[in-house]
């Protein structure tokens, strides 16, 4: 499966990707930020591969002009309630302070927040100071109760999201030279029924707006 909107483009997670994503979520300046901070193994990698390789789970690596940039999530989906927990890192330390990591997030809230009308969770640390600034440009809110907590639950709504990006959103198009988001599913998405689930729930949507 494949989203793209102009020059940023995110692919399924695949078996092929498992040693990149492992090596990247061991490294240093993303471990740091993780509630789990063990050394991850091959073996672990694949049995965690194994367990979120489904229709509620949606794991990502994306790309900016060709470069594989980080991983974006969207996992635990509960298509029936409308809910998900979001989460990215960006393993590529020369795109951290740049606007990539809002365009990705913007690409995605146009798609799970609009499209399939979700409210998205995010978990963070409460040490990570810059996480929470970002998440909270975009209109993410602290949960009820979790003020003293270390690993903070965040809550977007749709309102919220498209509030808090209506300026930004001419100059993220922009920058991706693009307005139009693209699903591609490939052919491992028609062996595994992901297309089907999928296209039905863009069905539902698109019925449910018109």
């Amino acid at each position: 499966m494949i989203v793209q909107k102009g020059n940023l483009v995110f692919r399924r997670l695949t078996i092929d990707d498992l040693e990149l994503v492992r090596n990247w979520r061991n490294s240093s300046h993303i471990n740091q930020y993780m509630e789990y901070r063990d050394y991850i193994t091959p073996e672990m990698q694949e049995r965690w591969f194994n367990s979120i390789n489904n229709q509620n789970n949606l794991y990502f690596i994306f790309e900016f002009n060709d470069e594989k940039i980080g991983v974006f999530n969207g996992k635990d989906i509960d298509w029936e309630k409308g809910i998900m927990e979001t989460g990215i890192f960006i393993a590529e330390e020369k795109y951290l302070n740049t606007e990539l990591p809002l365009m990705a997030v913007f690409t995605f809230g146009e798609l799970g927040l609009r499209v399939f009308n979700m409210t998205s969770y995010a978990h963070m640390l409460k040490s990570n100071k810059r996480a929470i600034r970002f998440n909270k440009l975009l209109g993410f809110e602290l949960c009820e109760g979790q003020d003293t907590l270390d690993n903070q639950l965040y809550k977007l709504n749709k309102e919220s999201f498209f509030k808090s990006v209506k300026l930004l959103r001419p100059t993220l198009n922009k920058l991706m030279k693009g307005k139009e988001t693209i699903i591609i599913f490939e052919k491992n998405d028609i062996e595994n029924g992901i297309k089907e689930f999928l296209s039905t729930k863009i069905d539902q949507a698109t019925d449910t707006k018109t």
